[in-house]
């Protein structure tokens, strides 16, 4: 079933546009996609980059389809799926939005057969990561199906409990814009020192890449790393101080925080 699939995107942009672009490269043949997107000028540029088929809004192909990827915002969520009930049947519903809840989206629908994921936008280049959790009557190929979906744009990770998505969208949804939000302030200061835009942006995303990957690979904790760089009066030393008196773990802490009670709003407020 997994590998002869047809999926159906529901929404044709940057998210839709990685995932179908993934799974081509990964092996699906672009015969099986369809991107059902109402804008005509996106619609014609999926077709052209990938050769897949488009239409202007839902239709009776989809009730023959196996996967519907749910890639709309989370405010047209309602309205989307009112369009696509009659279509409905045994499919799998892959809900890539942040915030609506599993049980809005099955009401909505009229199946429960629903993955709801959180990805993240290094998915444009295939270095995403995916939290998903699965409505009580996703099957085990249907899991593996949403699972196969969202690896060939990164990695994933399974939650049992949907409410702990909110979380995930705090620290890996949001938390790209963290770490640009950070790289902003390594330029900024660069060029208060005197450095060139291009050199301070040079030095600032390479450190971030590099200090990244050996995070990744080293399998020692953060902290660890940190304290080998970090000798006691260095300069290193200095900055963190600064960091430590002005208290910026703890309000990097409360921003996450923030973020997730805002995905538990946002459930709230759009799932009615």
């Amino acid at each position: 079933m997994n590998e002869n699939a047809r999926i159906a995107f529901i929404g044709g942009g940057n998210m839709a546009s990685a995932l179908i672009g993934g799974l081509i490269r990964t092996g699906r043949k672009p015969q099986d996609l369809l991107a059902v997107e109402i804008d005509a000028a996106r619609r014609d540029q999926l077709a052209r980059d990938f050769g897949i088929a488009v239409a202007p809004a839902p239709d009776a192909r989809l009730a023959r389809l196996d996967v519907l990827v749910l890639a709309v915002k989370p405010q047209q969520m309602k309205e989307v799926c009112s369009a696509l009930r009659p279509f409905v049947g045994q499919q799998l519903a892959l809900s890539v939005a942040a915030g609506i809840r599993i049980a809005d989206l099955a009401r909505w629908l009229g199946t429960d057969r629903i993955v709801r994921s959180m990805p993240n936008t290094p998915a444009l280049i295939g270095h995403g990561i995916s939290g998903l959790a699965a409505g009580p009557s996703v099957t085990p190929a249907q899991r593996e199906l949403a699972a196969q979906i969202l690896q060939a744009v990164g990695a994933v990770v399974w939650f049992d409990d949907e409410a702990q998505l909110d979380a995930v969208t705090a620290i890996s949804g949001s938390g790209p814009a963290y770490v640009f939000y950070f790289i902003e302030a390594l330029i900024q200061a660069g060029r208060d020192m005197g450095l060139s835009e291009e050199q301070s942006r040079h030095l600032a995303i390479e450190t971030l890449v590099g200090a990244s990957h050996l995070a990744a690979e080293s399998g020692e904790p953060p902290e660890t790393l940190r304290a080998r760089v970090t000798s006691k009066g260095g300069t290193t030393a200095a900055a963190i101080g600064s960091m430590d008196a002005d208290q910026i773990k703890a309000k990097i802490v409360a921003a996450v925080r923030a973020a997730q009670r805002r995905a538990a709003e946002m459930g709230d407020e759009f799932g009615k």
